[in-house]
């Protein structure tokens, strides 16, 4: 079963028979590639007065991740595209200890990864998911402190970020696929949940019933709109509906993407000062950003950029993967079928099909629209 999501507003069901995995006893944290809609809601707060400005330029945390990885890289391509990491980070600390559970030791790890390719002309977007459970080589990488950390071998992908943060994660996302990140962008617990309660919620249909107590979400088959907690828990659900995999929950965090995208398009925020206010202080609150996008002006240029891109010209797959022989828990990356992924952003070509065609899927596809 392919593992691409096409790009449809709607996600319709398909027959999988895929293999099915054990339940995890913890779920971790939630998808961030709400950093992709809040970078786009940014760009309406340039329409506020000066101390507007300086109040929400003020919110912004950035990391130089030029300056930690320098020159060791892939070289950028000059073709008017543009490649983003958006990840998302689990630290237990703080307000966010309360939402994602654990403990609370400081630690995080990166428990959601997309690849954002923006196509030249800026009208159209793939998104590669990149599973969390992916066993890798992770290189070695300096970190945003300068902290040297050695290469690792067949260890699980979120442990580059909870290794080395930003800067590592960074490299090893270009490691597996040779291509530069023009940009990151990465979001938590806490600022997700108020990006959507600002939003107003999202309203999304679900075709079964879905009841996860590790992610502390129960719905009934229907129609909902979900407010900031119980977005929360659906882009963390993997034990509550499908098969239990991570797989099947990026499934799920595509189609709640989907949906968030067309509600911050449906939304009337211009008329509204204060839902426009509100939606710009949480958006600059939630993203921690590289240092090229780590001001409102450049954020506001690079959402503008982003503006004309809707769910219905957006594509979205999950990296081509198997399931770990030796451990059903674990994917590996169909490196030959992943090529085929990684030469046609660099060359700022639609994904051909057949670079998911037969790689392993999860079992929650459908369930959201």
């Amino acid at each position: 079963m392919s593992a691409e999501s096409t790009p449809e507003p709607a996600i319709t069901a398909p027959d999988e028979t895929g293999p099915r995995r054990k339940a995890r006893s913890r779920s971790r944290k939630a998808l961030l590639v709400t950093a992709w809609t809040a970078a786009g809601v940014v760009v309406l707060g340039g329409a506020g007065a000066g101390y507007l400005y300086f109040k929400l330029n003020g919110n912004i945390r950035s990391v130089d991740i030029d300056q930690a990885l320098g020159n060791d890289r892939p070289s950028k391509v000059d073709n008017g595209s543009e490649n983003i990491l958006v990840l998302g980070s689990d630290t237990r600390s703080g307000s966010n200890k309360q939402l994602g559970g654990g403990t609370d030791d400081g630690s995080a790890r990166s428990d959601t990864a997309m690849i954002v390719h923006v196509y030249q002309g800026h009208r159209k977007a793939d998104v590669v998911s990149v599973p969390r459970d992916t066993l890798i080589d992770r290189p070695a990488c300096t970190d945003t402190k300068g902290t040297t950390h050695p290469a690792a071998s067949g260890v699980m992908f979120n442990e580059a970020y909870g290794t080395g943060g930003a800067a590592c994660a960074v490299k090893t996302v270009e490691s597996l696929t040779g291509i530069r990140m023009d940009h990151y962008l990465e979001v938590d617990f806490a600022g997700f949940q108020k990006l959507i309660d600002d939003l107003g919620g999202v309203p999304v249909t679900t075709t079964k019933n879905i009841d996860d107590p590790q992610s502390h979400l129960t719905l009934q088959a229907g129609t909902h709109t979900l407010d900031g907690r119980q977005a929360l828990g659906l882009v963390r659900t993997r034990h509550g509906v499908g098969d239990g995999s991570d797989l099947g929950r990026i499934q799920l965090q595509q189609a709640f993407v989907r949906a968030l995208i067309n509600q911050v398009k449906q939304v009337g925020i211009f008329s509204n000062p204060k839902k426009l206010y509100d939606l710009a202080d949480s958006a600059t609150k939630t993203v921690t950003t590289d240092s090229d996008l780590g001001s409102v002006n450049s954020l506001i240029d690079f959402a503008d950029g982003l503006k004309g891109i809707g769910a219905k010209n957006m594509t979205m797959i999950t990296m081509p993967v198997q399931y770990d022989p030796s451990n059903p828990n674990r994917v590996l990356m169909e490196k030959q079928k992943a090529q085929l992924v990684w030469d046609a952003l660099r060359n700022d070509r639609q994904i051909p099909k057949a670079a998911t065609a037969g790689t392993a899927t999860g079992e929650a596809k459908g369930v959201v629209r």
